[in-house]
């Protein structure tokens, strides 16, 4: 439809949405003392108010109304950013008001067996599990050909963002956030799954200072007969992120926890550095330097991290899976004795309160006691949700025009992301 050019052509785009309601537009307009001049006008003062936001606005000045309600159940609030499959949305039941992750597979992606196998494959994958430190799912679903992944809402951003925005972590928030990692990979290793992308960008952190391990999209079921499902879907491809790719993955991708360790100890060293193991390197580069180089050594670029602590990332980053953690189990215990006191919850300063459609921050702005390893606390508000880097590609339907993200699999000699924000 054409963009609205009168108030009166605004609203009727938001009633046919299902993102407005005319008992709320009369509640609004009776509070008002003069009314807004124009569609954009109008626009900024709901959102001033909570009760829009402003990917809804903008799509209805663009006049477009459609997509905005997803298999009649879930009003779309805002486009949070897209994952390796698929792009990521903050939505809320409309019976129920819960707040879920909406994860979507694109349409061009959905027509593409091997895409949609591995989108259902990943529901498969985090439908198995039910950790604190893992983000839970709650459904799949289809609308025609809109496939999508209903994912607990959790408060907060992944920590590849949180250092980009805060600076590097000391060795005993590290050793923390870590060690939680370590204890939702042990729980995933005992249901039979391997990670496969484990990665700052994969590793959530919540507002109360839980972590999170999210993105089961590239999940391996080691339990399974799995030769068919290789064979048809990733045979000459490479699985992973080259930042944080374990030696053997650029040769099999039927590969054991051991590679998630290896990951998640490359993980830990970009949290004290801000760098990936072999930052400057290409993708090529990178996918060699994993197996015949060591990363520039912690103890010139943070001379403060303890000598223990820069063994416990050596072994769990040994090119050889032998000689690494042979569980993610123990990595949390070797990581004990480095977070062995409580730390604080992130501050409001670093990961800041996300207003959404409500007229007040999504949770709450109370400060939140310190997390005590080895304890576990539900977040204070269930339906959170996390943070991705986003894209500005949208289209009509919401999710028609969508750009699909660039993939994690890459055919052998082809690039893989370069960064672990993709």
């Amino acid at each position: 439809m054409p963009a609205p050019n009168t108030i009166d052509a605004f609203l009727e785009l938001g009633y046919r949405s299902g993102v407005l309601d005319h008992e709320t537009i009369e509640s609004f307009r009776a509070h008002r003392d003069a009314e807004p001049a124009s569609p954009r006008e109008y626009a900024d003062a709901l959102i001033a108010e909570g009760l829009l936001t402003r990917f809804q606005a903008e799509k209805l000045l663009d006049g477009r109304w459609r997509g905005f309600v997803v298999a009649g159940k879930y009003r779309l609030i805002d486009r949070l950013g897209a994952g390796g499959m698929g792009a990521v949305y903050l939505a809320e039941h409309q019976l129920m008001g819960r707040r879920v992750a909406l994860k979507v597979l694109p349409i061009a992606q959905a027509e593409d067996p091997a895409s949609l196998a591995r989108f259902y494959r990943e529901a498969r994958a985090a439908a198995r599990l039910d950790h604190p430190h893992i983000v839970r799912a709650h459904d799949i679903d289809h609308e025609g050909k809109l496939h999508f992944l209903v994912l607990e809402f959790v408060d907060g951003c992944n920590l590849h963002d949180f250092i980009r925005r805060n600076g590097v972590l000391s060795p005993h928030r590290a050793a923390h956030y870590i060690r939680q990692a370590s204890l939702g990979l042990q729980h995933a290793h005992e249901e039979g799954l391997v990670h496969r992308d484990i990665k700052p960008g994969n590793l959530l952190l919540e507002r109360t200072g839980i972590v999170k391990i999210l993105d089961m999209g590239l999940a391996r079921f080691f339990h399974e007969d799995t030769q068919a499902y290789v064979k048809e879907f990733e045979a000459g491809y490479v699985i992973g992120t080259a930042d944080y790719l374990a030696p053997e993955q650029t040769i099999d991708s039927r590969v054991d926890v051991r590679a998630d360790i290896y990951s998640l100890g490359g993980s830990l060293y970009f949290l004290l550095t801000g760098r990936s193991p072999f930052q400057e390197g290409t993708t090529a580069q990178k996918m060699i330097w994993h197996q015949v180089r060591q990363p520039k050594s912690l103890r010139v670029l943070r001379p403060d991290v303890p000598e223990g602590l820069v063994r416990v990332i050596e072994k769990m980053m040994a090119k050889e899976p032998s000689r690494r953690y042979q569980t993610p189990s123990e990595v949390a215990e070797a990581l004990a004795e480095f977070a062995s006191s409580p730390i604080p919850a992130p501050t409001p300063d670093e990961i800041p309160f996300i207003v959404a459609s409500t007229g007040r921050p999504s949770s709450h702005s109370q400060p939140t006691a310190p997390v005590t390893p080895g304890t576990f606390r539900s977040p204070s508000t269930p339906n959170q949700v996390k943070i991705l880097p986003g894209s500005s590609a949208d289209g009509i339907p919401v999710f028609q025009a969508m750009t699909p993200p660039q993939g994690k699999l890459a055919p052998a000699g082809r690039p893989l992301p370069q960064s672990d924000s993709q």
